[in-house]
């Protein structure tokens, strides 16, 4: 009997040390989250429950101001409604939520944060609070600002020398070439020898590549005319060069900015140079379509098709990345062996 009691002693004890053990463990973690993260819990309905110290500190208002509000009290209406549906319906399905946030401090100033949501769940499978975690990004997100600044300059420095080249190859070179080629036909037309035909051969060469090359500069079209005509006749162009046939569909309502157009004008020609180059396909398809919200632009092809995660972007998807983040937009590009490419331009009005 004795010694069932002691072992009995001994089991609570063991079981006592454990427990201690136990909680020791969970204050070091919640120390070290407090010492490195915004932390915030909240109930199943988004009420606050709990913040750390770094959270009062980064959002200036005190515990009592935020204690039982919900993180609406934070809003600096950077992100649509949309994007918080989202992550409502992520954590509310159970799942972690990943992003970064755009909040206010109670001074009116704004500071981002990366910021991760786990939900805690009951035996019915159902969030019952949810636990936040946030770093602040704020410095991080005015320098990749500052950059994106710097790209976008760089991009309409080079449209623009390019819009400059274009116009004196064509209106320069080009027109010179055009009078030398009457002056060909001219003599021509006196008197028929060799030399002037092969003149009048290398000289129609000639007008033919500088007119080439002004067209992959800037084509004049899109100025003048604007952005679906500049796509037809570039699709032409492509079409009749490299056999490959290109359904083009355009559901476009009005003109758009001329930096949307030349990155949408870009982007497809970038996106049909890599098929040309890589999908081996003789069809590809490209649409374009007006929404309320934004406008969408989608590249296809049903050819050789990569593995996104492990292909490094090359120079050529670097620039199209670019060139939609400069004017606000989102690419995507989804692909795999042997089903082919998409690339999506998403671009809000």
């Amino acid at each position: 009997m004795e010694t069932n009691h002691q072992q009995s002693l001994n089991e609570l004890t063991s079981l006592e040390l454990e427990l201690k053990k136990s909680i020791q463990e969970l204050m070091d973690i919640k120390f070290a989250l407090d010492e490195s993260s915004i932390v915030a819990i909240t109930d199943s309905r988004g009420t606050i429950t709990y913040i750390n110290e770094q959270f009062i500190q980064i959002s200036k208002y005190t515990k009592d101001e935020l204690m039982g509000q919900d993180h609406r009290i934070l809003n600096s209406g950077y992100h649509s409604a949309e994007f918080f549906k989202e992550m409502w319906r992520t954590i509310g399905a159970g799942d972690v939520w990943k992003g970064e946030i755009r909040n206010r401090a109670k001074d009116g100033s704004y500071y981002w944060v990366d910021t991760t949501i786990v939900p805690f769940l009951n035996d019915k499978g159902k969030p019952y609070q949810y636990l936040a975690i946030r770093y602040e990004i704020t410095e991080r997100k005015r320098v990749e600002q500052e950059l994106q600044k710097m790209m976008t300059t760089i991009i309409d420095v080079q449209e623009e020398e390019r819009k400059r080249l274009s116009r004196n190859l064509h209106d320069g070179i080009g027109q010179n070439l055009y009078s030398h080629l009457i002056t060909i036909n001219r003599l021509l037309s006196e008197l028929d020898h060799p030399l002037l035909h092969q003149m009048q051969r290398e000289a129609t060469q000639l007008i033919e590549e500088i007119r080439d090359i002004s067209w992959e500069l800037r084509p004049s079209v899109l100025d003048d005319l604007g952005l679906v005509p500049a796509i037809r006749s570039f699709l032409s162009r492509f079409s009749e060069n490299y056999h490959i046939d290109v359904f083009f569909e355009c559901l476009l309502k009005r003109r758009l900015d001329i930096s949307i157009e030349l990155t949408i004008y870009r982007i497809i020609q970038e996106a049909l140079t890599n098929i040309r180059k890589y999908a081996e396909v003789s069809e590809a398809a490209v649409t374009v379509r007006d929404f309320d919200q934004s406008v969408r632009v989608m590249i296809e092809d049903k050819g050789r098709g990569f593995e996104t995660g492990s292909q490094t972007r090359g120079v050529g998807l670097f620039s199209m990345d670019e060139r939609a983040r400069a004017v606000g937009g989102e690419l995507t590009i989804n692909s795999s062996p042997g089903k082919g490419t998409r690339v999506i331009l998403e671009i809000p009005k």
